[in-house]
């Protein structure tokens, strides 16, 4: 996917592999996964459950959860979830 957003990295972050629908990606340990999907061009993470309206990152701080998503298996707030080696996030299907 093609990104507008571009990280800043210091030489001393580790960077581990992910999964996202499939698909292989690629952050710095410890960064919040919502932007981590950012910086992978994932702009919508859900529909709303009513209306089916896309859905993002909107406040980044946890009060909206907007952001909400399956993270190994769990529902998850992406944008205070930090990113760690081997995560499984669903994004497809999530309302």
């Amino acid at each position: 996917m093609v990104s507008a957003f571009t990280r800043i990295l210091a030489n001393h972050h580790e960077l581990v592999h992910f999964n996202v629908d499939g698909v292989d990606c690629v952050a710095p340990a410890g960064e919040p996964l919502a932007t981590s999907l950012l910086a992978a061009g994932y702009l919508m993470l859900r529909q709303s459950p009513n209306q089916h309206t896309p859905r993002g990152a909107f406040c980044l701080m946890g009060v909206c959860q907007e952001c909400a998503i399956h993270v190994d298996g769990q529902i998850a707030q992406a944008c205070m979830t930090p990113v760690r080696a081997g995560m499984d996030v669903q994004l497809r299907g999530v309302v």
